[in-house]
């Protein structure tokens, strides 16, 4: 399994980028929004998803984790494939699309091409619970609305820490997200107190 691939990007189009390592060039299915995220850039990392088929060989690659674990929650709904999940990232952003299935929105997702009603809603059935427990809802806190950013490392380490005392990671998240973001200088020590206090 490839897990990324680093190296010189030697061609770019919207749709996709071609990265030379160890004198090989991969050729990687790519979004717009890594296509926007790369362009202009010589070296770059790209996460890999190989989509591996009788009749091809396909690498999708993804400008971070986020973007790829989303593409592979996309894909596990029913009627939709691997170019259906990657023309929904290159019509909205991992947070837009977060926030769409967190708040039900069918119809923002219906407005990406290829997608019907009936599809739409099944990914918002889906993928509802499944975004917050993967942690890709991390820009999305209670409201539904994408929030400010917040310290990664200092929320990570909460929620480990509070997940080893025994607390379910999915409202962990939550809790921890919301503490963050009213008081985004807050340390470990002090965002894992509150949160004690906060957790059902």
């Amino acid at each position: 399994m490839i897990e990324y691939i680093k190296g010189e990007l030697t061609e770019l189009t919207p749709a996709l980028a071609t990265v030379e390592a160890g004198g090989v060039g991969y050729g990687l299915n790519i979004s717009l929004n890594t296509f926007s995220a790369i362009q202009g850039k010589k070296e770059v990392k790209l996460y890999v998803y190989e989509a591996i088929r009788e009749d091809a060989h396909v690498l999708f690659g993804f400008v971070n984790k986020k973007e790829r674990e989303m593409f592979l929650l996309l894909i596990t709904v029913s009627g939709v494939g691997a170019n259906t999940a990657r023309m929904m990232l290159s019509g909205m952003s991992v947070a837009e699309l977060c926030n769409a299935i967190s708040t039900g929105n069918a119809k923002l997702i219906q407005n990406i091409k290829g997608i019907g009603k009936m599809t739409a809603q099944r990914i918002i059935v889906d993928l509802r619970d499944k975004i917050v427990t993967l942690g890709i809802s991390d820009e999305i806190p209670a409201g539904g609305q994408i929030a400010a950013p917040v310290n990664n490392q200092v929320k990570d380490e909460a929620i480990a820490a509070l997940t080893m005392l025994g607390f379910a990671p999915a409202p962990t998240q939550k809790v921890v997200l919301q503490i963050l973001q009213s008081q985004p200088n807050a340390p470990v020590e002090e965002v894992v107190k509150l949160a004690l206090k906060q957790i059902k």
